[in-house]
């Protein structure tokens, strides 16, 4: 099965956080860019109240599938696909989206594609986590991040450690869909952060 070491190691200071956001009863969580398929099949044992439904490209669904055959945890759905470009994606509606070390991996505009759908399904007061490093004020917060962000732009040019301020900008771009509105910023180890947007409608 596929392992990132990194998701052993962030695995319950991001659960510490996501299990004071995702509260409903029978909601479901549209986890974008499972990756390897840890996180999905480590939060849902201790969210009981919760469905998970992972998601990624084609060619990481099936080691997120070994995962959960191994795991076999009863709140964990089949891995689906999701390309964030696409306008239409395989899911109506969540009530919680959570997505791990992805914007700076993609391009801006893919990333402009994921605010962009993420505001098309969340329901009403739904809660969006994303975790990851980020800029603030156009500064790198730490000389780690820097140099991560360096060996991202190596790998790909249109990556790279993306600026909190220009995030958050993604969740007021007028539409006609609910806005994102940020509700908190949570400080994580090793210079990460997990931001928390809510839906909120138009006023």
């Amino acid at each position: 099965m596929p392992f990132a070491e990194s998701c052993e190691q962030n695995k319950e200071p991001i659960l510490a956080v996501i299990k004071q956001w995702f509260t409903r009863e029978d909601a479901t969580v549209l986890e974008i860019g499972s990756g390897t398929g840890q996180h999905a099949n480590y939060f849902p044992k201790f969210l009981n109240n919760i469905n998970w439904q992972p998601s990624d490209t084609p060619e990481n669904i099936a080691g997120i599938e070994a995962w959960r055959q191994h795991t076999r945890l009863p709140n964990v759905s089949p891995a689906i696909t999701l390309d964030v470009t696409h306008t239409q994606w395989p899911i109506n509606s969540a009530d919680y989206i959570f997505s791990a070390n992805t914007v700076h991996i993609m391009s801006w505009p893919m990333v402009q594609n994921m605010f962009a759908g993420i505001r098309s399904i969340l329901k009403p007061n739904g809660i969006f986590c994303l975790y990851g490093p980020f800029n603030y004020n156009g500064q790198f917060s730490s000389r780690s991040n820097a140099q991560f962000d360096q060996w991202l732009k190596s790998r790909d040019p249109l990556s790279g450690v993306r600026d909190f301020e220009a995030l958050c900008s993604l969740g007021n771009i007028p539409s006609s869909n609910p806005v994102l509105e940020l509700v908190e910023d949570h400080e994580m180890p090793t210079n990460n952060r997990i931001l928390v947007f809510k839906s909120q409608p138009i006023l």
